[in-house]
């Protein structure tokens, strides 16, 4: 089985209260999706990478992969105006049977575990999506009240989110809905069940300042 690895790096920065995307901003030195394509790169599986960026951006990262020495094989696609767009750009972009990956540029610190597991659990069960359970209380809006969720239901959805590349072509052939808010959410659409797997308190995604700031202390230990 062929495996690939769907990088989407989107970000504009705003939150980060700077001009620069997340996505180049310097973690340990490098810029942050550096250290996101070579989680994947060391990975046991092996997959091919796709770096899905604006294609404004597509010159500044080659400078940056000159500046750096960053020589790790991976495709550039265009992005689109929504992830969805930008997901479908770089999954026509796969023939071959196998399956695909999709992650999050900004989280960094994913661990080859994880992604070598959620790549077998997808060929398991059809998909792997990786989640972590909540350990705050939640709860829900409804107009005017709020209910308090079961905690121990309650998911907090991360990447990668794993798929059959027949899956993905089928799911990214529907219309674009503003409800899709992740890659599972596009496939779900399609009746197809999601599955859960356990994903790491340490895959956070970069997207406040004190994020980074997190980050860098995690890679220290």
């Amino acid at each position: 089985m062929k495996y690939y690895a769907v990088i989407v790096a989107g970000g504009s920065g705003n939150r980060m209260q700077t001009e620069t995307p997340k996505q180049f901003l310097l973690l340990k030195n490098r810029p942050v999706l550096m250290h996101t394509i070579k989680a994947f790169a060391q990975s046991s599986t092996q997959p091919k990478i796709i770096v899905v960026l604006h294609p404004d951006q597509h010159a500044y990262w080659n400078r940056l992969c000159v500046e750096f020495n960053f020589n790790i094989p991976h495709m550039v696609v265009a992005g689109g105006k929504e992830r969805f767009f930008s997901v479908k750009n770089a999954v026509q972009q796969i023939e071959e049977e196998s399956f695909v990956a999709i992650h999050d540029a900004v989280r960094p610190l994913i661990s080859t575990e994880l992604i070598d597991k959620c790549y077998s659990e997808a060929e398991i069960k059809g998909n792997a999506v990786a989640a972590v359970q909540s350990s705050d209380s939640v709860r829900t809006l409804v107009g005017e009240k709020t209910l308090a969720l079961k905690r121990n239901e309650i998911y907090l959805v991360q990447t990668p989110q794993t798929f059959k590349l027949a899956t993905l072509k089928r799911a990214y052939q529907q219309p674009f809905d503003s409800h899709f808010t992740d890659d599972a959410s596009v496939v779900e659409f399609t009746g197809e069940e999601i599955k859960i797997i356990e994903g790491e308190r340490n895959n956070i995604k970069i997207t406040y300042p004190i994020d980074l700031e997190l980050a860098e202390l995690l890679l220290k230990v």
